[in-house]
């Protein structure tokens, strides 16, 4: 089993959530980070909104992956990110 839901408190976009998680003894901090994708300007058919939705992710910070798409709003659409975990004996 690689993903657990847990639920947390409303958190305000662009802010980091830092969860400890304790597995066989060792201790990680995961982070997870919500944004969001508002539609600017004209932006106003289905396409539009994918393709902006598709260059914000793209181009996000490579130290970051996506984890989750939200409910879209008429207005926005919430993404939440996990920073990768860098593995043992990289730096």
């Amino acid at each position: 089993m690689r993903e657990i839901v847990i639920l947390i408190p409303d958190t305000e976009p662009e802010q980091n959530v830092e969860i400890e998680v304790r597995i066989n003894g060792r201790t990680k901090t995961i982070q997870y980070r919500v944004e969001l994708v508002t539609w600017e300007g004209s932006v106003s058919t289905n396409e539009e909104k994918f393709t902006v939705l598709k260059h914000r992710i793209d181009s996000y910070d490579k130290d970051w992956e996506l984890v989750e798409i939200g409910i879209p709003e008429p207005e926005k659409i919430p993404l939440v990110f996990r920073r990768k975990m860098v593995k043992e004996g990289q730096a």
